[in-house]
């Protein structure tokens, strides 16, 4: 059995196995390349290690230029904060490499120091028992506002799986230990919920995987108004349970914790209806998040709810990309204005300057949601492409299986993270990421793109085109998937089929609106290099949303050398 090495030095100590590193009792993230050039530091310790050297044992296989090791050192050192600004570790030598200059001690995995984990938790989807089909909102409407109120409670030492991963077991015949194994959690909350007229009963109890024991079960009856309490009640006795210490107490909301009652159903509806993601619900979730800050101006939630309602119609391009960004930031600006502690509407406002090109404001706002609050997984989702969109793919990866691991079987972090991979020319492991996602869901279209892309770039063309058919036909046509399927026709030589998409696009276009980005695309795999600058500089006007990833997009190759590209990237802030 292999010996588990420790190396210990100042305040930190790094699972040399594992990579990973922990700073006293707390682990400090790492990227897997800046992970592996510390563990080589130390390894070689008190010697200087050359650029060549580092270059070729973090990137075996690929062929990086000198900034991704000064860009890794520069992430490196302010991971390992100190006075010297990581210099009192790592101090380069110039002209020559790095060294690791801290003294260091090693031990064996016996000898270390227990660190404590993050303790994983599932809140399952609360049974409605009302009867009433209509009622289903009020259920998982509170599942969802429990594991908002428990991922804030501590998120450095409670980890709460997200609710688009929890709600794939509704209705499950699934018994506990098996839920825990496939979501990797210790704990599983689950409920009912019966309404009668304004009052509401709500069960829950607490379980341990491990045994299935049940650790706490409690059952309450209130005023609907009083919903919000009964959360944190619930919260609160979770957390005693498993002792997680309450990190901080709430903000007080709507007079301590009383709401509306027709405020808060019509809340519950909008986000149900934003959760379905289709364009009639999303744009039914907007009139229903109106309707409550009518009823209560002064809830905070309701308006990052509609932003993420405008930000998903934009995203899945049924908006224009100006109108909806402008809707996205107003209201994300009012919850804020309200409750500044609220991570989702910080997220919103990032994902909004984000697709404005705004790097500085949207970096900011990413990391203070992430801040406010780690376990909520749209916030490394998101950061993560904007992470790789400015190359810092390390980082990204890192991000976007973070998002992964607190929404396990979420479609879409799976399909993010294969996105990631594919902008940072992993074309392997994003085929093998894309297949994970279609395992669980052969017809979700995203993941199909994702495949088709990366065995295009593979030069796997019938591969990749029947990935991108898929996508079209289960998406309903979507433009966006019609632009990838007339790309690889046209790479792959097919230019008759290419054009006959092309005119469909153009066809479609004139009902709604289309992405330049589309268009663009298809004249760029057809070669017309004059056509695909008019239709990408149309693209940045409109601010479309693929274009973020303009620098590290492969499909674009052909047109980097040119110096049109070059003004492109100046437009987008990424030159």
């Amino acid at each position: 059995m292999m010996r588990q090495v420790f190396y210990e030095f100042g305040r930190y100590r790094l699972d040399a196995a594992s990579r990973l590193l922990f700073r006293e009792a707390r682990m400090i993230p790492l990227a897997p390349k800046v992970a592996d050039a510390l563990l080589l530091l130390i390894e070689k310790a008190g010697t200087v290690i050359g650029k060549d050297e580092l270059l070729k044992s973090i990137w075996p296989d690929t062929f990086v230029g000198e900034g991704s090791l000064t860009r890794t050192i520069s992430i490196l050192r302010k991971a390992l904060a100190d006075d010297a600004g990581g210099q009192g570790y790592i101090v380069t030598i110039p002209k020559r490499g790095y060294r690791f200059v801290a003294p260091i001690s090693e031990t064996s995995g016996q000898q270390a120091r227990p660190v404590p984990e993050k303790i994983m938790l599932a809140v399952l989807p609360f049974e409605n028992l009302s009867r009433n089909k209509k009622q289903e909102y009020l259920s998982d409407g509170l599942t969802e506002e429990l594991i908002t109120q428990l991922g804030r409670l501590n998120p450095e030492r409670l980890g709460v799986i997200a609710r688009t991963s929890a709600m794939q077991y509704k209705s499950t015949r699934k018994d506990i230990q098996q839920i825990g194994r496939e979501l990797g959690v210790a704990y599983v909350l689950e409920g009912s919920v019966r309404r009668a007229g304004n009052r509401v009963r709500v069960t829950a109890q607490l379980i341990q995987v491990t045994d299935q024991t049940h650790l706490w079960a409690q059952g309450y009856e209130r005023e609907l108004r009083d919903i919000l309490a009964l959360q944190r009640h619930v919260s609160q006795a979770v957390a005693k349970e498993i002792n997680i210490k309450l990190a901080r107490q709430e903000p007080a909301r709507l007079d301590d914790g009383a709401i509306n009652p027709a405020a808060y159903e019509t809340y519950l509806k909008g986000r149900y209806l934003w959760n379905k993601r289709t364009r009639d619900s999303l744009e039914n979730s907007v009139r229903y998040f109106e309707r409550v800050i009518e009823l209560a101006p002064g809830y905070a939630p309701a308006y990052a709810g509609m932003a993420d309602s405008y930000l998903t119609l934009h995203d899945d391009g049924h908006l224009p990309p100006r109108k909806a960004l402008a809707s996205a930031k107003r209201v994300a600006a009012k919850g804020l204005g309200i409750d500044a502690t609220l991570a989702e509407a910080h997220t919103s406002l990032a994902h909004a300057h984000l697709h404005e090109f705004n790097w500085p404001k949207a970096g900011a706002e990413f990391k203070r949601a992430i801040e406010l609050n780690p376990n909520y997984p749209a916030a490394h989702f998101y950061y993560a492409n904007y992470l790789v969109a400015r190359e810092c793919f390390d980082e990204a990866i890192a991000e976007a299986r973070r998002a992964q691991a607190l929404d396990p079987v979420s479609l879409p972090a799976g399909s993010n993270t294969a996105s990631v991979l594919y902008h940072a020319r992993l074309y392997d492991l994003a085929i093998e990421q894309s297949l994970k996602v279609l395992d669980m869901d052969p017809n979700f279209a995203r993941a199909n793109e994702d495949l088709g892309r990366a065995y295009e770039q593979k030069g796997k063309y019938e591969q990749a085109i029947r990935a991108f058919r898929t996508a079209v036909a289960n998406s309903g046509r979507s433009p966006a998937y019609l632009g990838s399927l007339a790309y690889a026709y046209a790479v792959s030589g097919r230019r008759k089929e290419a054009s006959k998409l092309f005119e469909e696009l153009r066809k479609i276009a004139r009902k709604r609106y289309v992405s330049a980005y589309a268009f663009a695309l298809v004249c760029a795999g057809l070669g017309g290099k004059d056509s695909a600058f008019a239709w990408l500089r149309k693209a940045c006007e409109e601010l479309s949303s693929a274009i973020i990833f303009l620098k590290v997009n492969p499909r674009f190759l052909a047109l980097r050398s040119d110096l049109r590209f070059h003004d492109l990237l100046r437009r987008v802030g990424l030159r």
